[in-house]
């Protein structure tokens, strides 16, 4: 995709939804990186509802310590792959005790080191939380970038790295949450919405729908 169809793709989604938000609810750094490591392989409405009732008694490490790993499974309890995310969850509350004061590192490698953290969800933290320029790729921004020609790859780590090259720096505070959003609702795997797509003549896609 050439600079001037990246620029003129991320114009028309800001100007489609000029301050995107993550649709994950969370209350502070904390909160966030544990929604976050909680939506592995899980939506985000689902993970919403389990940590609707869960952030209201627990914004912290430590009181997360103080709720336990049986505590924390009642309330993760329908969330898939819940038994180890809430081990990973409550080690990930005693090592920021132990390493950060409590809080939740701005660094990528520190946070990399947080058991269930990888790369894609110390993007979301960094840029959510920390407003840093990251590129989270996910199962929906693979998919687009490489669909639409904006990022191709093989891995996650490819196109994550195609999509810091191409994307223009004005766009990259909100970049990946334009593109997850449009990926969730507009570029999906099965039956993309070609028909409602705002991006669809910049698209490279040889298989649209409608």
């Amino acid at each position: 995709m050439t600079p001037k169809k990246v620029r003129d793709l991320f114009s028309r989604l800001q100007a489609q939804n000029p301050t995107p938000k993550s649709e994950l609810d969370y209350v502070n750094p904390y909160t966030l990186l544990v929604a976050v490591v909680l939506s592995a392989q899980a939506t985000d409405k689902g993970v919403n509802k389990a940590t609707a009732p869960l952030f209201k008694k627990v914004k912290t490490p430590q009181a997360m310590l103080k709720l336990g790993l049986e505590g924390l499974k009642d309330y993760v309890k329908s969330i898939g792959l819940y038994n180890a995310k809430a081990a990973n969850i409550i080690e990930l509350s005693r090592l920021l005790i132990e390493r950060h004061a409590g809080q939740v590192p701005q660094d990528r490698e520190a946070l990399q080191a947080l058991p269930g953290v990888g790369r894609k969800t110390a993007n979301v933290v960094l840029n959510v939380a920390f407003g840093e320029p990251t590129m989270a790729v996910d199962t929906h921004v693979f998919r687009l970038a490489n669909r639409t020609g904006l990022a191709k790859g093989k891995t996650p780590e490819d196109v994550e790295a195609g999509l810091l090259k191409a994307t223009p720096k004005e766009f990259m505070d909100h970049a990946h949450h334009w593109l997850i959003l449009h990926g969730r609702y507009i570029c999906t795997a099965r039956n993309p919405r070609c028909q409602d797509c705002i991006i669809r003549d910049l698209c490279g896609w040889d298989e649209k729908t409608g």
